[in-house]
């Protein structure tokens, strides 16, 4: 047998926003209710290149397959003219554990998943009328999060703040060529927008929770790793409402986990994303409320058979 290997050309033809953040949508619904089957990921981290790499693996009950996802990170690449990140799906039969497809996207369906479940819950936990969103951070992924929070709220202006100003602008410059205001922004103004998402591989807090004002709401997707660290313990403790996307492993390696262990919020402090995209939020206006995504390998899984499905159509 002849195992199909789709390439990201391919996948990107066959596949948009819309099916993904609608895929993403349900699959984190499912997740809550407890409708999946998602091993511990599997880490591995290259000091030397500045490098890690997780394994993933996930399967919707009563889905006809399950995946094993590889995505890596190595985030000194573009000085060398390489993308920073890397990977490959295998879609397997759940029915005859037969593999079905390799899709070699070279991250993209790490990336879209990613976008997507942070735009989804930006965009149900943070205030109906709020306008101005803050990306800390200025690859892929911080492009990503602010066009796709897009297709599902109108945005104000939107702020870029990043270790490079260059890169800050030229983001910013891609941002306004799709219809966005977007500029540069120091850390202490970003860190008072009605909207922040974090999106950068950092190893220690990149925002000051004191700044962050009343009725804000942060998603930060960068912490999917144990050594990494965007959130401050601080901002967990003045939240509201916090959500995490898998109770376990944000408790294990993500921002919600150092919070806890710093004894800024409690160990059950949290409730599941799906839960939140499945019905309204209750939230005053003045609650300071966030959300922490590690990345769940059932969401990979429902996204590439989902994929399959269209390129096989």
């Amino acid at each position: 047998m002849t195992l199909p290997v789709f390439d990201a050309a391919a996948i990107e033809r066959a596949a948009g926003p819309r099916l993904v953040l609608e895929t993403v949508r349900d699959a984190l619904i499912a997740h809550a209710e407890g409708r999946t089957h998602v091993p511990p990921p599997l880490h591995l981290d290259f000091h030397e290149a500045d490098g890690d790499c997780h394994v993933k693996a996930g399967w919707i009950s009563g889905a006809a397959d399950f995946t094993v996802k590889i995505a890596s990170g190595f985030y000194g690449n573009p000085v060398l003219g390489l993308p920073a990140n890397h990977g490959l799906v295998c879609v397997v039969s759940a029915r005859t554990g037969q593999p079905r497809a390799l899709l070699d996207d070279g991250g993209l369906l790490t990336a879209w998943r990613t976008a997507a479940a942070g735009a989804l819950l930006t965009h149900a936990m943070a205030r109906p009328a709020a306008g101005t969103l803050a990306v800390f951070g200025t690859g892929e992924q911080a492009r990503l999060q602010a066009l796709w929070l897009a297709e599902l709220r109108p945005l104000g202006a939107v702020l870029v703040h990043g270790r490079s100003p260059g890169r800050a602008r030229a983001l910013c410059d891609v941002l306004g060529a799709h219809g966005l205001a977007a500029r540069p922004a120091a850390a202490a103004e970003a860190a008072e927008a009605d909207m922040i998402i974090t999106a950068t591989p950092a190893r220690s807090p990149v925002l000051d929770a004191s700044r962050v004002r009343a009725g804000a709401h942060v998603t930060g997707i960068g912490t999917d790793m144990p050594h990494k660290n965007e959130l401050p313990p601080a901002l967990f403790h003045r939240a509201q409402l916090i959500a995490t996307d898998d109770h376990d492993q944000c408790l294990d390696h993500g921002d919600f986990g150092h919070a806890v262990r710093a004894g800024a919020a409690a160990e059950d402090g949290d409730l599941a994303a799906g839960l939140l995209l499945k019905a309204p939020v209750d939230r005053p206006d003045t609650a300071i409320t966030v959300a922490d995504l590690t990345g769940v390998g059932a969401l990979d899984a429902a996204l590439a058979s989902a994929v399959l499905g269209r390129l096989t159509e």
